[in-house]
């Protein structure tokens, strides 16, 4: 794959995201650390390779670390900080949204008990706990497996 192929790529890639939720500028970001060849980057790097200014960059990455797909790394003696996609950086992500888990759980928890249980909601809330708590309890066990899984041995 040439290298304009190569970027098409992540385009069409950080569309797909885009398509399904996640912002246009961290989308692009992404892909960018998805499709990079260089150890790390920089938001220059970033921004110079997507045709945009470092400060669009800026929202972008503090998105990304905020949810763990990204670290910053220390660079001794430079200005600018570079950043790479952790190793590890879906099965955190997994396990980072867990609070988005707890707050679908909690949301429900609490609008169950502002509803009579004869409330047809009340059903159907207590259908949307009982799937969050289900999921509480299996992601441990999803992500040890994809650690075993994953694990050379």
């Amino acid at each position: 794959m040439g290298e304009q192929e190569r970027w098409q790529a992540a385009e069409r890639l950080a569309l797909a995201l885009t398509e399904g939720g996640l912002q246009r500028m961290s989308a692009r970001t992404l892909a960018v650390f998805l499709f990079t060849d260089a150890a790390t980057v920089t938001m220059g790097d970033i921004a110079d390779r997507l045709g945009v200014s470092a400060g669009s960059v800026s929202g972008a990455i503090k998105a990304l670390l905020s949810v763990s797909l990204i670290e910053r790394l220390p660079a001794p003696g430079g200005r600018r900080e570079h950043y790479r996609l952790r190793e590890d950086a879906w099965p955190t992500l997994f396990s980072t949204q867990n609070t988005v888990v707890h707050v679908m759980l909690q949301a429900a928890e609490t609008a169950i008990a502002t509803i009579a249980p004869d409330d047809p909601a009340h059903e159907r809330l207590s259908r949307m706990r009982d799937f969050y708590t289900f999921l509480l309890g299996e992601l441990p066990g999803l992500l040890r497996r994809w650690q075993e899984r994953t694990t050379p041995r």
